[in-house]
């Protein structure tokens, strides 16, 4: 369970998130909001990317301000550009730096690594330089190299945004079957209507919660002329 008490977050004088309680605790949560509403810094105070200028995020007891590293064992995030979380040379050599930083054994490695990539179609791409990969073939490592980690929780923010229709109907398949709790914040509505519960963000505010049927129209007409 990832809860969120008192929560305010400000970027200067700037105040982004203001007065959020909440617990989440579904198993696929939307997050929407309008460009500059909040959702993204809400989505990265989950795993203690951030952390709130007031109020604390626990995860499942963890506080984000004081056990960040445990929590980031337990919430993988994925981010809207994958080529800000592609680090190595290649795909084989990306997938292996993330699990030597989440502790996994050195021996351990090679076989997880080969599992990842088959799994997630990338086996021929195993020695292939990371950044020459298609745009869709990026977001498919940088997935798979958050999910091999064996994470409790998984964040992604805007994952297919960057993405061609035949890319997005791959990653929002893979959405749809993954067993991890998610919490996915996206502008692709049609990805999100058959999560168990949408958070909409307003100016810094969440101004809606609930069921896609209810919140997903309530954010529409928010923003029809």
């Amino acid at each position: 369970m990832i809860a969120i008490e008192g929560v305010t977050h400000r970027f200067g004088d700037r105040e982004v998130l203001r007065d959020l309680d909440l617990t989440l605790r579904e198993n696929r949560i939307a997050v929407v909001g309008a460009n500059g509403s909040g959702k993204s810094t809400f989505a990265r105070l989950l795993n203690g990317l951030q952390i709130p200028t007031a109020g604390r995020v626990t995860v499942d007891g963890l506080d984000t301000r004081k056990q960040g590293r445990a929590v980031r064992k337990q919430v993988g995030f994925v981010f809207q550009d994958p080529d800000v979380q592609i680090v190595m040379p290649t795909v084989a050599e990306d997938l292996a730096f993330g699990l030597k930083h989440h502790g996994v054994a050195k021996a351990d490695i090679p076989g997880r690594v080969a599992e990842t990539l088959a799994e997630y179609g990338l086996t021929e791409f195993r020695d292939h330089p990371a950044h020459l990969l298609s745009g869709g073939q990026k977001q498919l490592l940088a997935i798979a190299a958050v999910l091999s980690t064996h994470p409790k929780y998984a964040v992604f923010d805007e994952p297919t945004t960057l993405l061609d229709l035949r890319n997005k109907r791959r990653i929002s398949r893979l959405l749809h079957e993954l067993p991890q709790q998610l919490i996915v914040v996206s502008h692709d509505l049609d990805l999100l209507t058959d999560f168990d519960r949408v958070l909409v963000f307003d100016d810094g505010r969440l101004v809606a919660d609930g069921p896609p049927a209810q919140c997903l129209p309530h954010y529409t007409a928010m923003h029809a002329d």
